[in-house]
This record gives C-alpha cells, structure tokens and sequence, in this order.
C-alpha cells in the first residue's frame, strides 16, 4: 500500500503524520509531497527518513491513498490527477465540500456513506467537524428545528504566518518583522472575521458551518446562524450552540446520549467546575462538551460548549478516521 500526504511540511500536514504513527497506519511506501522550495526535504514517518516529492513525482506513483491539507486551489488542480490514477483522494481543504458529486465525511456522524469507489472525499471544516460530532446523537433523538453558533477559533486555524504573528506580538515586535495575517493583532484580542465577507455580511467560515452541517447531518432545511470569532488561544476551537429542537427533551437524558456518543467525552460536573477549555483539548482526539443546560428563554431550547483541538480532530484525526475506515472496510 502507498500513501502520499500532499502538503506534508505545513502545520495540519505535520500533525497528520503524528496521528498516522499514533493509529500505526504503516505502509509499504509513504510519499511527502509539498511545495518546490520544499522538494527535496527530509520527512520523517514511522522511524524513517523519506525525501519529499514534488506534485508530479507523486501522481506518477500512483498511490492508492492521498491525504490532501495544501489549500483550496492546490486540491482542485491536482486531486482529479490523482483520482484519474485510481487513488482515493481524503481532501482537507474547502474545495470539493459542497461539490453534491463529493461527499462529506464525519465519520462518526456519516461514515456509513463511504464507499471503496469514491475517488474524493471531503474533509469538512474543522469548526463543522466537532459541532456535528456534538450534535448528530440529539438530532437523531430530538429533531433539531434551528441552531445558533458562536465560536472561539484559534489562531492556528489561520496557519503558519497567524502563529508567527501571535508568537511575534507576545514578545512585543511591531509587524514590521513579521508578515500580518490578520488585519489587527490577534495578541490579547479577539476578532469577529474568520476568512472573508460575503455578500450576506456573513464571513465564509460562518455560512460554512451553515452549508457544511446541514449536508453532512442530511437536514437541508435546518435553520442555522453563526458568528465566528478568532481568539488569542493556541491549539482548539471552542462553540456556544443553542438549540431548538422539534421535540421535548429531558436533560438527563441528554446527558446521556452525550455520554454514550462515540469520540465524545461529556465533561458536565459544574459543582467541581468541570467544563471542557481547549486548554485540556489540545493533542487529543475526543470532542469535549459541558455546561448542558435548558434554554429557559425558549420551548424546547438547549445550550452547549463544544471544545475540540482544532488540528487534530478538526483536520488531521478525520482524515485519517476516513482513512481507516477505508483500509478495514
């Protein structure tokens, strides 16, 4: 079996070879694929030194798998190159997520819907990824009528040049020594635009937690706002949701439902102050929600926090979870 991971030096690219060697993928031959600059680099995998490749080097290998995290234009270039050669394509970008021809895999959630001749597959946002996670069980169980998201997102989120103006801003250098991803310091500050305005007013990482959740959950007409924040935190995504459901609800039973939900971890006990922080999130797998509570504003209202390291389970553990799931099926 051959793996190629396309984008192998960036930050999502590195953290998938962590949980590739975590989860013992092993392969008969792994292939670093990224940039020019960075062709011929050493990579290491699994207690090996492997040289990096460009673009080209790895579609003529022909791998059987590909494990895309280098941006929206790279994947639309090269993924059907890949796929035309009989590789299945796990793509973390936002190219092909709303493409009705790719699906949509949580697996959790959806995994049930890949199949051995699906050529790509989509990745979902990493805010999308731990939120549905969080609400898949309850809307099985309850219907969910409408949805309102706030989210806390890491600066890592942004990737590399974000983290060097974060790390650059704490030490008290002005921007002149580094390049701005943002257009004010995200150092002690929180800023209400994550990616770019569209015409609705609403950003782009917004309408995808609209657009993303409802295929993935299979509920085109959910009805879901959101406002997406980027925070001064290093590592995990944090969500206030509020819930309307169709039905009525009993919160123990809720709790219950969570508790049981595979890669979740109910962390609810506010007499000892337990609550999922991203603090306590970062390096792990799970998604993390607490602060279960009636919405006593509405009928038939719930509010949770939903916590989850943005680059593990947010990017890189879902693609490789896809990635299981197609070498055991």
């Amino acid at each position: 079996m051959k793996i190629a991971l396309v984008g192998a030096t960036g930050l999502v690219g590195r953290e998938m070879i962590e949980v590739l060697e975590e989860r013992k993928i092993s392969c008969d031959e792994f292939i670093p694929v990224a940039s020019a600059r960075s062709v011929g680099k050493e990579i290491k995998f699994n207690g090996e030194t492997y040289i990096v490749h460009s673009m080209q080097d790895a579609i003529d290998k022909a791998p059987d798998f590909a494990l895309f995290s280098a941006g929206g234009e790279t994947s639309k270039t090269y993924a059907p190159l890949f796929a035309d050669k009989g590789t299945t394509v796990i793509d973390n970008s936002s190219a092909w997520r709303m493409d009705p021809e790719v699906k949509l895999v949580v697996p959790e959630v959806n995994g049930d819907i890949i199949t051995n001749e699906d050529r790509i597959i989509a990745n979902p946002n990493c805010s999308t990824i731990q939120l549905v996670v969080a609400l898949n069980p309850l809307h099985q169980a309850y219907g969910i009528k409408r949805l309102v998201i706030s989210t806390y997102q890491s600066f890592t989120g942004t990737g590399a040049n974000a983290v060097a103006q974060y790390e650059a801003e704490k030490k008290g250098q002005t921007n002149d020594n580094y390049p701005m991803a943002y257009h004010y310091p995200i150092f002690e500050n929180c800023l209400p635009h994550c990616d770019v305005f569209l015409e609705n007013d609403y950003t782009k990482e917004e309408m995808k937690l609209v657009h993303e959740t409802r295929k993935i959950m299979n509920a085109p007409q959910m009805n879901i706002t959101a406002t997406a924040v980027r925070v001064p935190v290093h590592g995990g995504h944090s969500e206030a949701v509020n819930i309307e459901f169709e039905k009525q609800f009993d919160i123990d039973e809720v709790k219950s439902l969570l508790r049981k939900e595979k890669g979740l971890i109910l962390q609810d006990d506010i007499d000892k102050n337990v609550y999922p922080m991203p603090r306590f999130a970062r390096k792990k797998d799970e998604v993390f929600v607490g602060r279960v509570r009636r919405d006593e504003s509405i009928d038939k209202g719930l509010n949770i926090w939903v916590v989850a390291d943005n680059l593990r389970k947010g990017a890189a553990t879902n693609a490789v979870q896809i990635l299981q799931k197609l070498i055991t099926d």
